[in-house]
């Protein structure tokens, strides 16, 4: 049996030898070290995590006041806690806004990634923990769309279901469809109140338990393979952080988790902040589209129906196709980032710029999503639909060539 020392009860003593508190402490912070020659993109995945906490906790308080009822929910959301509750505007503007620049912050984060190669070599746990907190964020910002049950929110929960009714009949003799399965998921034949307290039910309950339970699992998996850097180099960070325990702090390779890098992520933290709320207080607006702010009418079809912003670019790459090639480029388009660590066939470990074809790959990768974003926004008519097309393909194609041309990369000098 351990030996306990005698200790006031819930002091710091008491509590260390039944929780082991100092010792989570030296390998979760204090001995956890983290090269020094990293920059401020580095700093994004604690961005992460706080925007994570103001989505909670503005989350809570909007839920107080929400009614998921369809009768109900646009007045709560619009009048209840827009007028009638004290800073309710506050909490919702907060709401909408980290909502939406969660997603800004996970592009730069994951392209920052992709630039330095941080998913190769021991990291592939990594990269596939950060892309399913990727999906559970999607999941759980489409879930909470559906809560204002406003025009867009109706129609577009209408588009995205329906997408579900799967292939063709006579894609592989009917094998990939599924009778019934968007009706299951509805609760109805079109969206309505079991729709509505379904996706509340998962936005509020669900999803989070997920994106808390892969969140563990992320930082899990950097605690062993430890962090890249922006020159992917190979530190031994044993020996680099005996040097900085012996004194030797400004030859070792590596500094402390806490304070060392952590004041660092906490200034660009605050930087980050004063950015997003300029936007809470002075352009919430991008993060609120206008007919949503007409109450939901399954009788009246918006013009043009489209998913919000970060969703835009997989949507495009759906709809320049039939519905059977859409939906297949579709779920190329969601599921081809998971395979990164394996379509990499590259020995080095080492930023883009540095690696010949793959860095015209990655900006190439990079403008064609911006593309597709703009192109998913605009009416798919006339020049649009051609570029749209074009960048789908171009899309597809990249990653298609990838396994090549990164198998022809000739392992780069130390």
């Amino acid at each position: 049996m351990a030996k306990f020392r005698k200790a006031f009860p819930f002091s710091k003593a008491w509590l260390d030898d039944r929780l082991a508190i100092s010792t989570l402490d030296r390998v979760l912070s204090t001995e956890y070290w983290i090269p020094k020659n990293i920059n401020f993109l580095w700093a994004m995945g604690m961005v992460l995590a706080i925007l994570f906490g103001i989505l909670l906790i503005s989350g809570i308080f909007l839920l107080m006041y929400y009614k998921p009822d369809t009768k109900l929910a646009f007045d709560s959301v619009n009048y209840t806690i827009m007028t009638e509750v004290q800073y309710g505007w506050l909490w919702r503007h907060m709401h909408a806004v980290a909502a939406s620049v969660v997603f800004l912050v996970i592009y730069i984060h994951m392209f920052t990634g992709i630039y330095y190669g941080s998913y190769k070599k021991g990291r592939e746990m990594i990269w596939i923990s950060g892309m399913l907190l990727f999906v559970t964020f999607s999941a759980e910002a489409f879930s909470g769309y559906m809560l204002p049950w406003g025009q867009m929110s109706y129609w577009a929960g209408m588009v995205i279901t329906n997408l579900f009714e799967g292939f063709s009949p006579h894609v592989l003799g009917g094998a990939l469809n599924a009778p019934g399965l968007v009706e299951w998921i509805r609760g109805d034949y079109v969206p309505g109140d079991a729709f509505l307290n379904r996706f509340f039910a998962l936005h509020v309950l669900v999803i989070p338990l997920a994106i808390l339970g892969i969140i563990v699992l992320h930082f899990g998996s950097l605690r062993i393979p430890h962090v890249n850097n922006q020159d992917g180099e190979e530190i031994d960070f044993d020996a680099e952080s005996k040097k900085y325990l012996a004194g030797d702090t400004k030859g070792a390779k590596v500094i402390r988790f806490k304070w060392d890098f952590l004041s660092k992520d906490i200034f660009v933290v605050g930087v980050f902040m004063i950015f997003y709320f300029y936007l809470v207080f002075y352009h919430y607006e991008f993060a609120m589209d206008p007919v949503n702010f007409d109450p939901a009418d399954g009788l009246k079809t918006p013009p043009h129906i489209y998913p919000e912003w970060y969703f835009l670019w997989s949507y495009e790459i759906l709809r320049p196709f039939s519905k059977d090639l859409g939906l297949l480029a579709f779920i190329f388009a969601q599921m081809i980032f998971f395979f990164l660590p394996f379509l990499d066939r590259s020995p080095n470990v080492a930023p883009a710029n540095r690696r010949g074809i793959f860095k015209f790959w990655f900006w190439i990768l990079l403008i064609d999503m911006i593309v597709l974003t703009v192109m998913g926004k605009v009416p798919p008519m006339g020049i649009f639909t051609k570029i749209g097309f074009v960048a789908a393909l171009t899309f597809i194609l990249l990653w298609v060539l990838l396994p090549i041309i990164t198998s022809l990369e000739k392992k780069l000098k130390d």
